[in-house]
């Protein structure tokens, strides 16, 4: 359908995972989609596979989300190759846990690191771009934003900030025509839990997973907005996944 034709896209995080199976519609949508994070060979492998499917426009960029300079570095490629920063997904993150009391300052640090601080310095770099234009910014966030599962408290403390970033970048986009959204997904299959057990917190064993393809056909439908629209925030879990009152 090529709802996305000509439209330039950053995927951060998007070499495997959430981030892989967005960049695979979005460039099957017609955009050209810049997949980016700090392991090399997950994008190369992520940007062969893709290529494979049709005339998709894929590159990819090696960045540290929580690197000023790196940051800087991969729009400015974006839009040098380009022309454009049109899409932005912030979905670099990282998963740690453990009853608060044995949480460590690295654990609390590299999620608290990556998971808010990358995704607000990709945010502001995304305005440099998008404020003469307008665009459109989608965070990945998380039902943990809503409702946490024992002992998760760097990763739940991270997704509330992403869902409060959210919600003030909205406001300072809305002058310049730029929407930002929180795409909030439940219980997802995706490489690092391939086993369909619990990623974070404790051991909740086999628990009920939807495919990544569902979660990038609701950030398509965000990208594909008219101009002046936004969702500004969507859950998408599966059916029988506890969520309200979980514990």
């Amino acid at each position: 359908m090529n709802i996305l034709k000509d439209k330039v896209a950053i995927i951060t995080g998007g070499g495997t995972g959430i981030g892989k199976a967005i960049a695979k519609i979005f460039s099957s949508e017609g955009a050209k989609v810049i997949i980016a994070s700090r392991n090399q060979e997950n994008l190369i492998n992520a940007v062969n596979e893709i290529r494979q499917s049709g005339d998709e426009i894929i590159d990819y960029y090696k960045t540290d989300v929580t690197n000023t300079e790196d940051v800087a570095n991969l729009f400015s490629f974006a839009f040098n190759r380009y022309g454009s920063v049109d899409i932005l997904v912030n979905n670099s993150g990282v998963m740690e846990g453990n009853p608060i009391d044995q949480v460590s300052d690295d654990q609390w640090e590299q999620v608290i690191s990556v998971n808010v601080t990358g995704t607000f310095k990709c945010t502001r770099e995304g305005f440099k771009y998008m404020k003469s234009k307008g665009g459109k910014i989608i965070n990945i966030g998380s039902i943990a934003g809503d409702s946490p599962r024992m002992f998760s408290s760097p990763y739940t403390t991270s997704k509330h900030a992403v869902r409060g970033l959210t919600k003030s970048a909205a406001l300072d986009g809305r002058e310049y025509g730029i929407s930002v959204s929180c795409l909030n997904p439940g219980n997802t299959m995706v490489e690092r839990r391939s086993d369909g057990r619990s990623g974070t917190g404790r051991d909740e064993g086999p628990e009920i997973l939807i495919d990544a393809i569902d979660i990038a056909r609701t950030a398509l439908l965000m990208a594909s907005l008219p101009e002046g629209t936004n969702m500004l925030d969507a859950t998408v879990l599966p059916i029988k996944q506890e969520f309200i009152g979980r514990g």
